[in-house]
């Protein structure tokens, strides 16, 4: 039986005394030398020196962190981790439970026992805890990657692949699925007598942190629902022992306070709320209180709606309870309460359904890691509204989410796809890292260059800050645009750093370089269609200046949008975090409540559809709807080959092979990307899509995205019959 380490150190202690004591207590011994050697000196007889008691407790000051191990729960020979298997016969730890709970157990998984890494190969014995040598051997020390119940690998880690090898869990969804595939039901509303509760156990830090890339909740990927990834804090302030204190594993308070003030304990953690965090999450209309209250606001939710589902749809009431196994129960009084006489393993739930397992497992999740508001708090949200959701779905009484968030504002949601789309390859490469990660824009300003970058779950405060204890940010005068022309905000380096991503990626000149003189109305199989990209709202607001949108030739357009003083850079219209437009600032001068119905002094009918009330929104709108009518009939009748959009699936425009105009399904692969561009029609579509992908252009520039829309359909005009545009403003 392996003994408890502090035995192991007494006894250690009390051996070397009894050699000392043993060799003292004997006369030198002579013997004679081997052949050839030179003979030893001859030895005179010695008095043994006086020794001193035998302590009876080993000086632990000569143990490093011995006190601090000593007071946290890796060390507490008396918890039920270490316990558990004690009344078992035989008495040992299974080699399913000994990696994480005894040390011979963990020393055979790392491979520092001879055995091979990886894996534990037998059974191990009761009575141990976690020691110094679980954590300090040879195998810990080649430990750099984790393999998580679902089979996703972390590669890259330092010292904190040691705690993650253990704070990961025992499931995921990979073990609800197979769980739920093994019980071959109908749909996702069958009771089932062979499905169970699946367990992610205790303390599952990792999967927390990692969110989708290690998929440690029940994700819905089935409705298509995608989540947040590995939670990147700041600089330093990222591993498992940035935050705790190795040995005691007690939380670095000190550490948190250095930004979040009022923070003196750890339960004042639970009040932080950064400005990364602008949605009521739970929709209890409190936008200051801590994430932690967000996280246990949405998980009484899920709550409430497990326990309507449980009682209306499989038919028995059900009861949870934290600290007993196996945790739901039958509510055989239907009180709602987990009384003490139904929290008992005879009592224990089985009306299990698909949908019902799966959302058990994600509020069990959002339990068994106490400190998942810190880890990775907004995957933890996303799984448990997700998990409501989806139970609403069978409810007649749905949980209500209409005051709920799932997502955060776009610089912070960290679930999109303008972050998560390189998490297979991991790495951003330099040609997106700039916009698409948290470190690119920093690397771009500091080095000049852009450079591939770690994929992230989405903008972090380091992004824009280059100085987090007094905030101050990069400061910008001028941004190169995709035209090569320099421009900025006077006097507001701050908004210059949007310009930097809001810029778009082409522009008329590299329209004009794909084009070069090709024919207009040729198809050329060296054409392809020319992307903008998304929200270049930096281009639109300087016009012709930054020449975003493309240009025809002997046309002049209209430059910088100049509002008036206050309200002319990205700042002074948005906020800064949430993004979100200054509605109420709007309001001071024009009086609509609506943005969208703004029109200002504009008396022209610039879409020609009679209407000069509607605002420059609509009138944008109705110009691009031309705009498409009349690309499509121009692909059609000059090209011979029918072209569609559609706005969510890249390259956006296909073959329209049964010519009704929009992308089918069957026609939404990248098989069917549109091939037969002519000059005309590129410069008509990159036109359209630029329109689309900057939907405030109505603000931004209105005078110039009309001139730009008009003279796009007019040249398509001399070549097919389009649709009649009004004045050129």
């Amino acid at each position: 039986m392996k003994r408890p380490f502090k035995l192991v150190i007494i006894t250690g202690l009390l051996l070397v005394i009894g050699f000392i004591l043993a060799a003292c207590g004997q006369q030198a011994q002579t013997t004679n030398p081997p052949a050839g050697d030179t003979p030893a000196v001859e030895p005179t007889e010695q008095t043994c020196p006086e020794t001193t008691p035998c302590p009876i407790q080993p000086d632990e000051s000569n143990i490093p962190f011995y006190a601090a191990w000593a007071a946290s729960g890796h060390a507490d020979a008396q918890a039920e981790p270490f316990n558990h298997w004690n009344e078992e016969d035989p008495a040992e730890i299974p080699a399913s439970c000994a990696k994480c709970h005894s040390s011979p157990g963990f020393i055979d998984f790392v491979g520092a026992d001879g055995t091979a890494a990886g894996a534990v190969d037998a059974n191990h014995a009761i009575g141990t805890v976690i020691g110094c040598e679980t954590c300090h051997n040879e195998g810990t020390l080649q430990l750099t990657s984790v393999v998580f119940p679902s089979g996703a690998e972390v590669s890259g880690l330092g010292r904190e692949a040691v705690c993650m090898s253990c704070h990961q869990g025992t499931a995921s969804m990979v073990q609800v699925d197979e769980a739920i595939a093994a019980a071959n039901v109908a749909d996702e509303d069958t009771v089932a007598g062979d499905l169970g509760f699946t367990n992610i156990h205790y303390y599952a830090a990792a999967v927390s942190r990692y969110g989708t890339l290690v998929k440690g909740g029940y994700e819905y990927t089935d409705k298509e629902k995608t989540y947040d990834a590995l939670w990147n804090h700041v600089s330093n302030v990222n591993s498992c022992t940035d935050c705790h204190e190795p040995h005691s594993t007690e939380v670095k308070v000190a550490v948190c306070a250095d930004c979040h003030t009022g923070v003196e304990s750890v339960d004042d953690v639970k009040d932080v709320r950064m400005l990364s965090s602008l949605v009521d999450y739970d929709g209890d209309g409190d936008l200051e209180e801590g994430i932690y209250y967000e996280v246990d606001g949405l998980r009484q939710l899920l709550y409430t709606a497990i326990q309507a589902y449980a009682a209306e749809v499989a038919g028995s009431p059900l009861v949870y309870d934290a600290v007993t196994y196996p945790y739901y129960f039958i509510d055989t009084n239907a009180d709602g309460q987990a009384g003490a006489d139904e929290i008992v393993y005879a009592n224990s739930y089985k009306s299990w359904t698909p949908r019902l397992a799966k959302a058990a497992y994600n509020y069990q999740t959002s339990i068994k890691d106490p400190g998942s508001y810190v880890h990775g708090g907004k995957y933890i949200m996303q799984l448990l509204y997700d998990s409501t959701e989806d139970l609403n779905e069978a409810l007649s009484e749905p949980v209500d989410l209409s005051m709920a968030h799932r997502d955060d504002p776009g610089h912070f949601a960290g679930s999109e796809e303008a972050f998560r789309h390189w998490d297979a390859d991991g790495m951003v490469p330099g040609s997106c890292a700039k916009c698409h990660s948290s470190s690119g824009l920093p690397t771009f300003l500091s080095q000049g260059v852009n450079v591939a970058e770690p994929a992230s779950d989405g903008l972090t405060c380091e992004t824009c800050h280059d100085n987090l204890q007094e905030f101050t940010r990069y400061q910008v005068e001028l941004v190169t645009f995709p035209s090569g022309a320099r421009l900025g905000f006077e006097d507001s380096p701050d908004d210059n750093l949007c310009l930097n991503c809001h810029q778009g990626r082409e522009s008329t000149v590299s329209v004009n370089r794909r084009v070069q003189d090709k024919d207009p109305d040729t198809p050329d199989e060296s054409l392809g269609f020319v992307n903008v990209h998304y929200f270049a709202a930096g281009s639109t607001l300087f016009g012709t200046e930054a020449k975003g949108i493309y240009e025809y030739p002997g046309k002049e357009y209209a430059g910088e949008f100049m509002h008036i003083e206050g309200f002319q850079t990205c700042t002074d219209c948005h906020d800064t975090h949430a993004l979100q437009p200054k509605v109420d600032a709007c309001q001071g001068c024009h009086q609509v409540d609506d943005p969208e119905l703004i029109r200002m002094n504009s008396t022209g009918d610039y879409d020609g559809d009679g209407n000069t009330q509607e605002g420059l929104k609509g009138e944008i709108e109705t110009l691009q709807e031309k705009l498409l009518v009349s690309l499509q009939t121009y692909a059609s009748e000059v090209l011979g080959s029918p072209i569609a959009y559609d706005p969510l699936s890249h390259p956006y425009f296909f073959g329209d092979t049964n010519g009704n105009g929009v992308v089918d399904p069957e026609e939404r692969t990248s098989d069917n990307s549109y091939k037969s561009w002519s000059p005309r029609l590129l410069e008509a579509a990159y036109n359209y899509q630029y329109a689309q992908k900057d939907p405030g252009a109505y603000v931004h520039n209105a005078v110039y995205v009309i001139q730009v829309l008009q003279d796009t359909i007019s040249d398509l005009g001399t070549v097919v019959t389009v649709e009649p545009i009004g004045p050129r403003p």
